[in-house]
C-alpha cells in the first residue's frame, strides 16, 4: 500500500502540473478526484506516512489566528519604474556607462505581472516556506495557503534537487477566475475586489487556508533569491531551469514570444511596444516589461542603487482612461439581496473595449467621489477587467445637479 500512497503523489503532481500549468489535461475531472480520494483513503488509515508536502495539503489545513513575519535570507528588491520606452534607451546607457564599455548588452524582457510578489524556499526539492515580500527585508509566512494553489510544486520535479532553491516570482489571479469569483461574492452578498490584483492579495491574506483553496490563484517564476548545491549563468538559463522542474513560467504555453532576448535597447523598446498590443488577448494582466541584463557575472558588476538593481528596470504601460457621460445610475439587487449601484454611461472605447457601465460598489464610494447623473467622468479599466470610476470633471457638471442616493 505505501507503494501505492507514493505512486499516487507522483500521479497527482503531474496531473496538476498538466492540467493547472500546461491547460492540457490527460485525465478527466472524475478520474482525477478518484485518484485524489483514494490518497486521503490511504492517509486516512496511515496518518504517519503523512507527508509535509503531501497533495493533501491544497484542500487547505486549520485557520491560523495570525500570519509569523519572517526575514528573507536576501533582500526582495524593488525595480525603478518608467513610464516611457524612450526610457529604456536611458537605462541601457546608464549601464554602458558604469561599466565603461559600448559593447551592445543582451537583456532578457518579459512582462511585468501585476500581481503579489512572492518567494518560495525550497529545500532539497521540497517546499517548506513561502513568503510575501513585505517590506523587502521581512515578510509574512503564509506557506498553507500557498500549498492550496495547484500550479506551485510541492516537490520540485528533478531526482538531482539543489540543497536550496528560493524561488521568486508572482501570485496572479487570472481575468475569468476573477470575474468568477466576484460574481460568486454578489450572489452571497459578500464584497467584491476590485481588481485581479486586489482578489489575489486579499485571498492569499486570508488566515483560512480552505478560502484560499476555494479561490483560483497561479504563479509565474521569474527570479532567484538564495540558492546552494547549484549555479546558472544567465537568467535565460533560471527560467529554462525553472520550467525543466515544473515551476510555472510565462513561455511557452501562453503566448509565444512572451519572454525574450533582446540586444541592445531598440530591440527591449520594440519588444515593449510588441507585448503592449497583445496586452488585452492575454488571460492575465500585465502592467508593463522587466527588462534585466541577462548575464549574471555583469548583474555582480553593475550591483545596487539604494535597493533597486542597476542591472534591470520596468518600463510601464501608462493606464488607460477615457472621458464619458453618465446618462443614469441603477441599482442592481444580487441574487441574495445585496446592493450594487451602476453607472450607465455614454459608449466609449477603453483598451479596445466599447464600455458603456461601470461599478460604483456602493453608497459610500458614490458619496466618496460624489458621482451623480450627467457628469462628465473618467473611467478606467481596473485591472483590464471591470470599469471604473475614476474622477469626476466638476467644471462640466450640470447646474441642475442632484446628489445620488441609492436607498
Amino acid at each position: 500500500m505505501k507503494s501505492r500512497y507514493e505512486e499516487l503523489q507522483k500521479l497527482i503532481a503531474k496531473h496538476d502540473y498538466q492540467y493547472h500549468v500546461l491547460d492540457k489535461p490527460e485525465i478527466s475531472d472524475y478520474d482525477y478526484d478518484q485518484l485524489f480520494n483514494e490518497l486521503l483513503e490511504i492517509e486516512k488509515k496511515h496518518p504517519e506516512w503523512v507527508l509535509a508536502n503531501s497533495a493533501s495539503k491544497r484542500v487547505g489545513g486549520k485557520a491560523l489566528d495570525s500570519f509569523k513575519k519572517v526575514p528573507h535570507r536576501s533582500p526582495m528588491l524593488s525595480l525603478s519604474n518608467s513610464y516611457s520606452p524612450e526610457d529604456l534607451w536611458e537605462f541601457d546607457l546608464r549601464v554602458k556607462k558604469f561599466l565603461k564599455s559600448d559593447d551592445e548588452i543582451t537583456y532578457f524582457c518579459e512582462p511585468k505581472f501585476d500581481g503579489l510578489a512572492i518567494e518560495l524556499v525550497y529545500e532539497q526539492g521540497i517546499l517548506v516556506r513561502a513568503l510575501t515580500r513585505g517590506d523587502g527585508l521581512v515578510g509574512e509566512d503564509v506557506t498553507e495557503n500557498v500549498k492550496t494553489i495547484r500550479s506551485i510544486p510541492l516537490t520540485l520535479a528533478t531526482k538531482k534537487p539543489p540543497v536550496l532553491l528560493e524561488v521568486r516570482g508572482e501570485i496572479l489571479m487570472f481575468k475569468q477566475d476573477f470575474l468568477d469569483l466576484n460574481t460568486a461574492q454578489e450572489e452571497n452578498g459578500l464584497q467584491t475586489f476590485a481588481n485581479p490584483r486586489n482578489a489575489a492579495a486579499g485571498t492569499i491574506r486570508q488566515l483560512d487556508p480552505k478560502i484560499v483553496a476555494s479561490r483560483t490563484l497561479r504563479f509565474f517564476a521569474y527570479a532567484l533569491g538564495v540558492i546552494e548545491g547549484i549555479s546558472f549563468s544567465s537568467q535565460e538559463e533560471i527560467e529554462n531551469y525553472f520550467e525543466s522542474v515544473s515551476l510555472p513560467v510565462v513561455q511557452p504555453h501562453h503566448k509565444k514570444d512572451m519572454r525574450r532576448l533582446c540586444k541592445g535597447a531598440d530591440e527591449a523598446v520594440s519588444y515593449y511596444q510588441e507585448i503592449l498590443k497583445h496586452r488585452h488577448d492575454l488571460g492575465f494582466d500585465i502592467d508593463g516589461i522587466v527588462v534585466k541584463v541577462n548575464d549574471l557575472r555583469i548583474q555582480d558588476d553593475l550591483g545596487l542603487v539604494a535597493r533597486s538593481p542597476r542591472w534591470a528596470t520596468a518600463a510601464k504601460y501608462p493606464p488607460e482612461q477615457a472621458q464619458t457621460v453618465i446618462e443614469d445610475i441603477i441599482v442592481q439587487v444580487g441574487r441574495t439581496g445585496a446592493l450594487t449601484p451602476v453607472a450607465i454611461m455614454k459608449a466609449v472605447r477603453v483598451g479596445g473595449v466599447s464600455i458603456t457601465n461601470a461599478t460604483l460598489h456602493n453608497q459610500e464610494e458614490i458619496q466618496r467621489k460624489d458621482v451623480r447623473v450627467g457628469d462628465t467622468i473618467i473611467i478606467q479599466r481596473a485591472g483590464d477587467v471591470i470599469p471604473e470610476v475614476v474622477s469626476v470633471l466638476l467644471d462640466k457638471r450640470p447646474k441642475n445637479s442632484q446628489a445620488f442616493k441609492a436607498l
